[in-house]
């Protein structure tokens, strides 16, 4: 009888240091639940190429504790692996322009530099980088030089240049130094492939990396209506950065924006910085008007607004997301009652 009460008093105990354990499992899970509450969540969804992974880098940056050291050196293969890529990409570029194109002289890469272009494309086109050495370096810099590389460059957005080249190119033997340590713009620039969640861009003439022979505002276009007309998102606030406009700027005046098929009846008004602000203001217009149609009438009193940014920017960066936040707090004390 004494072991049969003993057995029962460890197995009672058990049962009661379990429902302890579970207790405070709920307790746990109470107060996350309430403190999830006064989180504000922003998902991020946009294309290939749209500057998602530049601005989570600014938000550490500017609402975190930043990079350190030991974070800054794990960007050093990235950077090295950009600079590789971006060089086979050019010259591969210029071979293919210089065989197709109807003006294919001024794509052909000078004689004496051949030899140095090959092998960058043999390095460009390895698993593993080596790390970029001084006479590396050298080499890549005589070959970003060649004037078949800068017009191949000009038609970069044919050839999935990234907007990281003109940037690495002009620092190379910093980047090449023995004792490297990247800045907190090297990161920023730095580019590494992601997929999943993140944000909306607007390089309206350019093609996916995905899928080359897609026009990547039109694949904006695309997800943003898919995403407003997800029920999960019914009563979502939605946030639209029209990412990279620095290189917006520079574009339009250079390429009209009617080449985008969602665009084609943009009509230009006049030149220089009115035309800058027209063009762009007749992008917000598309996609308010996107907006509008594909929003149920009973959810288009959600929030919408729509924002210029240059990811690369951090002044500008944060400046938005004071705004984007002081927008959320609005809503939140409009749906308490309290506005």
């Amino acid at each position: 009888m004494g072991s049969l009460c003993s057995k029962n008093r460890r197995y009672n105990d058990a049962e009661a240091e379990e429902n302890a354990q579970a207790a405070e499992i709920e307790r746990r899970i109470e107060l996350e639940t309430k403190a999830e509450k006064h989180i504000q969540k922003l998902l991020l969804l946009g294309a290939g190429e749209s500057g998602k992974s530049t601005i989570f880098k600014q938000i550490k940056l500017l609402f975190q504790t930043g990079f350190d050291e030991a974070e800054l050196k794990s960007y050093i293969p990235v950077i090295h692996a950009n600079v590789y890529q971006t060089i086979k990409l050019l010259h591969d570029g210029a071979k293919e322009l210089a065989q197709n194109d109807i003006d294919s002289s001024k794509y052909l890469i000078s004689s004496e530099k051949q030899g140095i272009g090959e092998k960058l494309s043999e390095i460009g086109g390895r698993l593993d980088y080596p790390l970029l050495t001084k006479e590396l370096a050298k080499e890549i810099e005589t070959l970003w030089e060649d004037a078949a590389i800068q017009e191949t460059y000009a038609r970069g957005n044919e050839l999935q240049v990234p907007d990281c080249t003109h940037y690495f190119m002009e620092n190379l033997q910093r980047l090449a130094d023995a004792n490297y340590v990247p800045t907190k713009e090297d990161v920023l620039y730095a580019r590494v492939r992601t997929t999943g969640v993140v944000e909306i861009q607007f390089r309206y003439d350019q093609t996916l990396f995905e899928d080359e022979n897609r026009n990547r505002m039109m694949e904006t276009k695309e997800l943003f209506e898919w995403v407003l007309k997800q029920p999960c998102f019914e009563k979502t606030s939605f946030m639209l950065f029209l990412n990279k406009f620095d290189i917006f700027e520079k574009k339009i005046l250079k390429v009209p924006l009617n080449v985008c098929e969602w665009f084609k009846d943009y009509q230009p008004v006049s030149t220089g910085k009115q035309e800058i602000e027209h063009a762009y203001e007749f992008v917000k217009k598309k996609f308010e008007e996107l907006y509008f149609q594909s929003t149920a009438p009973d959810h288009v009193d959600r929030v919408f607004k729509v924002y210029r940014t240059t990811a690369l920017d951090q002044k500008l960066v944060k400046k938005t997301f004071k705004l984007v936040d002081e927008t959320l707090r609005r809503r939140n004390l409009f749906e308490a009652g309290l506005l």
